[in-house]
């Protein structure tokens, strides 16, 4: 069964959310843990990735008495699948997933059809860190608010980069991209929609366009759509023959971006985590003199997450687990390029200087110099519509 962005957000809440520890429980939570096995199902596409929840596992272990099992996967809306199988077959109890790394569609499916355990995540220890004032994506995921139902692990905000030999003045706003589309034709261009980085796009040039972004806040209304969107198209119809081969053709994805890019064809890219550019550095893939930016105002930016199955086994060791990838070491490590690269959740202001020095490593080429504030994106029930539109308009 699948469900499209529009039948997600037209379902009520359904199921009986099982109760969660409170969080004068917590050390009833750490004895219960001990000796429980969790099988995190997370994407396994990165070797670093997999470095580092190995290395989680080994101080999970040893902190804790509890074993991370990391089940690897490609697609999370396989685990939401599963998960769902289960409870048809009655498996309330013994489910085979402990914990997943999710946002977006998939959570919307899990709350929305009772498939999670919680609300869990305010009872965490370390969620105290955990910046909620200053990253406001970490309570809404995909226009739903979290409730405690996830916990947030890590940050992505759209960015952009470029070599400085080509992009000495990069571009900090919507305007000053314009200007260097007009003059610099055919060395920018974005993935073909509904590719996530190429709507992503479409998005942020709607909120930059539009004197209040928060009419997209609210759900889509198909009688102001044509007059909500109309200056994306406008923007798009000026710049669209200034594109990588006069817009007759878009890259698949954000890597054809990045080859392009290192190739010379294209000398602006852009990626949805503000240290992909640092990362490919590190990795050889791109030059030392490649720099990241982000719109001065802002972008649009969300959280990924850890949520728990309303059916694991492991109830407690997932908490456990999560909590310290919530810790200022775990967190420090992750957002470290040598690592991993990911940036944190936390508040690094709120530490103490012990917990903030898990954070000194040295900024690493290409790394985010003036992080600018991270937009929550709009309501989901804006992308299919605008998706549609631009195919009607663009698609080739």
């Amino acid at each position: 069964m699948t469900l499209s962005r529009r039948h997600l957000l037209s379902l009520p809440l359904v199921g009986v959310i099982p109760r969660a520890w409170a969080r004068d429980d917590w050390a009833a939570v750490e004895r219960a843990a001990r000796g429980q096995t969790v099988h995190f199902n997370a994407w396994a596409g990165s070797d670093r990735i997999n470095a580092y929840l190995q290395w989680a596992g080994g101080e999970l272990m040893r902190r804790h008495g509890v074993r991370l099992e990391h089940v690897k996967i490609t697609d999370t809306a396989e685990v939401v699948r599963r998960v769902r199988t289960e409870r048809q077959a009655g498996r309330v109890r013994e489910g085979s997933v402990d914990a997943v790394w999710i946002n977006g569609e998939n959570f919307l499916a899990m709350k929305r059809e009772g498939l999670l355990f919680g609300p869990f995540a305010e009872a965490l220890r370390n969620h105290r860190w955990v910046d909620t004032e200053g990253k406001p994506t970490t309570r809404l995921d995909f226009s739903e608010p979290v409730e405690g139902m996830e916990a947030p692990w890590g940050m992505a905000q759209l960015t952009f980069f470029g070599d400085r030999r080509r992009v000495p003045s990069p571009p900090r706003s919507l305007e000053e991209l314009s200007a260097f589309i007009v003059r610099h034709p055919g060395r920018f261009t974005y993935p073909r929609p509904p590719s996530f980085h190429g709507t992503t796009f479409l998005k942020q040039v709607l909120m930059e366009s539009l004197a209040d972004r928060r009419v997209l806040e609210r759900p889509m209304e198909p009688e102001s759509f044509a007059e909500v969107t109309a200056p994306l198209w406008a923007w798009l119809d000026v710049h669209h023959r200034h594109l990588w081969r006069g817009g007759r053709q878009f890259p698949a994805n954000d890597a054809a971006l990045r080859q392009m890019l290192g190739d010379g064809e294209l000398w602006i890219a852009l990626t949805f985590n503000p240290n992909a550019a640092a990362n490919h550095i590190a990795q050889g893939l791109l030059p030392d003199t490649v720099v990241s930016w982000q719109h001065r105002r802002g972008t649009i930016g969300n959280t990924h997450f850890i949520a728990i199955p309303f059916n694991a086994r492991a109830k407690e060791g997932a908490q456990v687990m999560i909590n310290f990838l919530l810790s200022p070491r775990a967190q420090g490590r992750k957002a470290d390029i040598r690592h991993w690269g990911d940036p944190t959740v936390l508040a690094l202001d709120r530490l103490s200087p012990s917990d903030r020095a898990h954070f000194s490593a040295a900024d690493a080429p290409g790394v985010v110099l003036e992080p600018a504030p991270a937009w929550p994106e709009p309501h989901a029930s804006w992308v299919e519509p605008i998706e549609r539109e631009w195919t009607r308009r663009y698609g080739v």
